[in-house]
C-alpha cells in the first residue's frame, strides 16, 4: 500500500483516468507536472503499459521529466522495484511496463515505437501543431483504453493549444471558454479533463516564492498573468490594441453610414514564403476609423497567375498602392491594364507608417478577412536584448499590414497642426 501526501486540488486528477484527453495549464511552481508523474507512476503499477513521455527537445528530459519521475520512485520507496536507467533513458516496472522518452526534434525516432497507450506531452505549447497530430497516430494499443496527458504553462491566444483546446476565432469553433476554466478550476467536455492550477495550489510551495511570483505584476505584466495567474492571453505588446473584427454585413453597413469615405487598396508583393496581399480599405475621416473589408492573401503566384485573380480591378479602375520596391511588377501590371502606383519609401518610413495607423481610433476588420485578422489581432512588437520594445519590428511579418501601409500612402489620420486631407485620384 502506497501512501503519499498531495495537494488537495489534484486528488481526482490522480485517479480519474476517465477521458482520451487530460489538459493541465497553470502559473509556474503550481505542481501540475508532478501529479501527472506521480499519476503516471501508480497506473505504470496498476496495469501493464507502455507510456511516452515527450518534450520538443530530448536532451530537456534529463533534467526535468526523467529526474521528477525518478524523484519520485525514490520518495514512494519503489527503487527496489522500479528500475531508472539513464541510457537511453527508461523506467521499467516488474510488471512489464515501461515509460520511454523522445524528442520531437528527433521525429524519425518515434516512428520505431508500438503499442503505446499512454503520452504524456510537457510542455505542449513548445510542440508544433503538426506534432501534436503526429503524436495522436502513434497513441494505439489493440485493447488497452489511450490517454493522452498535456501539460503547459498558457502561452499566447494564437498558440495552437489555446486554438485546439479553447476556441479559434478565426474558424469560429469554440471548445471550451478559458475564462470558465479559471473560475471552476476543472471542466469535462469534448472527452477531455480539463485542469487549471497556480501557486495557492500547491501547499509544499515556500511564502517566499509565491511573493517573488507578486513581485511580477509591478514590472512584467505579461510574465504575471503566465506565472502567477496561469491565464492565457496576449504575449507582449500590441500593436493595434483598438483592432477589431465585426461581422461583414456590420462593416459594410457602417462604411455605407460614413458621410465622405475614402476608400484605398494596398498591396504588398510576395512569393515563396512571403505573400501577396492586397486589402480594400475604407475611411472614416471623421470618426477616425480604419474599415478593412476585403483581402487577397497568395503565395507561389506569378504576377500573371495574380493578374488574372486581380481581374476585377481592371475594370472598377481602381488604384492600387503597392511596394515601390517592385517596381517591375509594378510596371507589368500597368501594362495589363491596372491602375497601380508605388508607394514612397524612405528612412523611417516603417516607424512612420506603423505610427500613422496608430493615430486611428478604431480599426474595424471584416471576419471575411481571416488573413488580416491572423496577422494584426495578436501582432505585438519585437523586443531588444534588454526586453525593450522595437518600434518597427514585430514578431511575425504582417504581409497584410504592409498591404495597408502601401494603401494608406499620402493620407494622415490626423493633422494636428490643422491640415487638410489628402484625397487620391
Amino acid at each position: 500500500m502506497i501512501e503519499k501526501e498531495v495537494n488537495p486540488h489534484f486528488e481526482n486528477f490522480l485517479f480519474d483516468w476517465s477521458t482520451k484527453f487530460q489538459f493541465l495549464v497553470g502559473g509556474y511552481g503550481s505542481s501540475k507536472s508532478y501529479h501527472i508523474a506521480l499519476k503516471l507512476i501508480l497506473k505504470m503499477l496498476e496495469e501493464k503499459r507502455t507510456a511516452l513521455v515527450v518534450r520538443e527537445v530530448y536532451d530537456t528530459h534529463r533534467d526535468s521529466t526523467y529526474s521528477l519521475l525518478e524523484e519520485i520512485v525514490i520518495d514512494l520507496g519503489l527503487e527496489g522495484r522500479v528500475k531508472c536507467l539513464s541510457s537511453p533513458m527508461q523506467l521499467k516496472f516488474p510488471n512489464g511496463s515501461k515509460i520511454i522518452f523522445k524528442g520531437m526534434d528527433k521525429p524519425a525516432k518515434l516512428k520505431s515505437i508500438n503499442n503505446v497507450s499512454i503520452i504524456w506531452v510537457e510542455e505542449c505549447s513548445e510542440v508544433k501543431y503538426a506534432g501534436f497530430k503526429e503524436l495522436l497516430g502513434r497513441l494505439r494499443h489493440p485493447k488497452l483504453k489511450l490517454h493522452m496527458l498535456l501539460s503547459t504553462n498558457p502561452g499566447g491566444e494564437d498558440n495552437w493549444t489555446f486554438k485546439h483546446f479553447f476556441k479559434d476565432e478565426l474558424t469560429g469553433r469554440l471548445v471550451l471558454d478559458d475564462h470558465e476554466l479559471y473560475e471552476k478550476r476543472t471542466v469535462i467536455t469534448n472527452d477531455t479533463y480539463y485542469h487549471h492550477s497556480t501557486a495557492e495550489d500547491n501547499l509544499f510551495l515556500p511564502e517566499s516564492y509565491v511573493a517573488q511570483l507578486e513581485e511580477l505584476k509591478e514590472y512584467d505584466p505579461d510574465l504575471y498573468r503566465i506565472a502567477r495567474k496561469g491565464h492565457f492571453g496576449v504575449n507582449g505588446v500590441r500593436v493595434l490594441p483598438q483592432f477589431e473584427e465585426w461581422p461583414h454585413e456590420e462593416v459594410m453597413a457602417a462604411i455605407k453610414n460614413v458621410k465622405k469615405p475614402i476608400n484605398r487598396v494596398g498591396m504588398d508583393f510576395g512569393f515563396e514564403e512571403s505573400f501577396n496581399a492586397v486589402i480594400r480599405m475604407a475611411i472614416d475621416h471623421d470618426q477616425k476609423i480604419l474599415y478593412i473589408y476585403w483581402q487577397y492573401y497568395k503565395n507561389k503566384m506569378t504576377d500573371d497567375l495574380t493578374a488574372k485573380d486581380l481581374e476585377e480591378f481592371k475594370r472598377t479602375k481602381e488604384l492600387i498602392i503597392a511596394d515601390s520596391a517592385e517596381p517591375k511588377a509594378i510596371q507589368y501590371y500597368k501594362q495589363c491594364g491596372f491602375r497601380m502606383k508605388g508607394a514612397k519609401k524612405f528612412q523611417g518610413s516603417r516607424f512612420a507608417n506603423t505610427k500613422k495607423v496608430k493615430r486611428f481610433k478604431k480599426i474595424i476588420c471584416s471576419k471575411n478577412c481571416p488573413d488580416v485578422i491572423r496577422e494584426l489581432k495578436y501582432l505585438t512588437y519585437q523586443v531588444d536584448k534588454e526586453g525593450n520594445i522595437i518600434p518597427d519590428e514585430f514578431k511575425i511579418d504582417p504581409h497584410t499590414f504592409s498591404a495597408i501601409w502601401y494603401g494608406l500612402d499620402g493620407y494622415e489620420v490626423s493633422d494636428l497642426k490643422g491640415g487638410s486631407v489628402s484625397v487620391l485620384k
